[in-house]
């Protein structure tokens, strides 16, 4: 990592801003999903320098990041069945190889974004470490210390990862159920969600026709249901419906599901083009 973090700092001047963005980084682009526990490295440096270079030319504007898990928390999260409880001594060693799994990869991310030059301001809140939930819903989250950090021209990173649940014993929260929770509070403008498709398919599996819009009440396709790969939390179905409560909690927010694997898609959606399916709370 790069040893001179300290330095690159003031291109984010504290407390002077007048945007929030919601980030995540799709499983599916920052890792083979259908590849045990590898990493698109080279992806995941260029997403990442897109944002980077997004805060240098707009100080006054603020990121929050997450990402999936991919093929690292996803594919033992399949093994074990934690997203759906942890009830005895074999639940909890799944939970933990979860969580060491996900770890793994949130390294990456966080390495990925230090070794940059100017490094991106990272710092990591772990779900695992702060998060308590009660039937995968998140009950009990101190933000202050992600507040302090957004105020200061920091960038939080949380991410997909196992969760005390003080009904299931454990589970797996992803970013989209973090997100829900945060936005209660932190009401971003936007809240960008990034994968390889080029939004919500109307006609999945054919994926010829993305939805343009959908609001917080509209009825979603019979047509669309979870992910082409290993998801434990849901995939898309699942998504859409969490970013269509995350609108009706957060009004004001406008959130997009939107592609990012090819060069300055993810910066394009940064400067507000059109891209993707857009999801209002109208």
């Amino acid at each position: 990592m790069t040893d001179n973090f300290a330095e690159t700092l003031p291109f984010i001047p504290p407390k002077a801003f007048d945007e929030l963005i919601f980030i995540k980084l799709g499983g599916s682009l920052i890792t083979s999903k259908d590849e045990a526990y590898k990493a698109n490295t080279a992806l995941l440096t260029s997403l990442l320098e897109q944002i980077r270079d997004f805060l240098i030319q707009f100080p006054q504007k603020r990121v929050l990041l997450g990402h999936g898990s991919g093929s690292f928390g996803h594919v033992a999260g399949k093994k074990y069945g934690t997203r759906d409880g942890v009830f005895d001594p074999a639940g909890w060693q799944g939970y933990h190889s979860v969580w060491q799994k996900a770890r793994e990869l949130h390294n990456i991310v966080l390495a990925s974004a230090l070794d940059l030059t100017p490094p991106l301001p990272v710092i990591s809140f772990p779900p695992s470490a702060s998060v308590s939930a009660t039937n995968r819903q998140v009950s009990e989250w101190n933000l202050g210390p992600i507040i302090s950090a957004i105020e200061n021209g920091l960038v939080p990173v949380v991410y997909g990862d196992v969760v005390n649940d003080h009904q299931l014993g454990g589970t797996i929260l992803s970013t989209e159920d973090l997100f829900l929770a945060l936005a209660e509070s932190l009401k971003p403008a936007r809240v960008l969600i990034f994968g390889k498709t080029d939004g919500v398919y109307e006609d999945f599996p054919a994926c010829q026709k993305v939805l343009p819009h959908i609001n917080a009440k509209s009825a979603l396709p019979g047509s669309l249901t979870g992910s082409s790969s290993i998801d434990v939390t849901g995939g898309m179905l699942t998504k859409v419906r969490l970013m269509q409560r995350l609108c009706a909690v957060s009004p004001e927010t406008q959130v997009r599901i939107c592609p990012a694997n090819q060069q300055g898609q993810l910066m394009d959606a940064l400067l507000a083009k059109d891209t993707g399916t857009l999801i209002t709370h109208n």
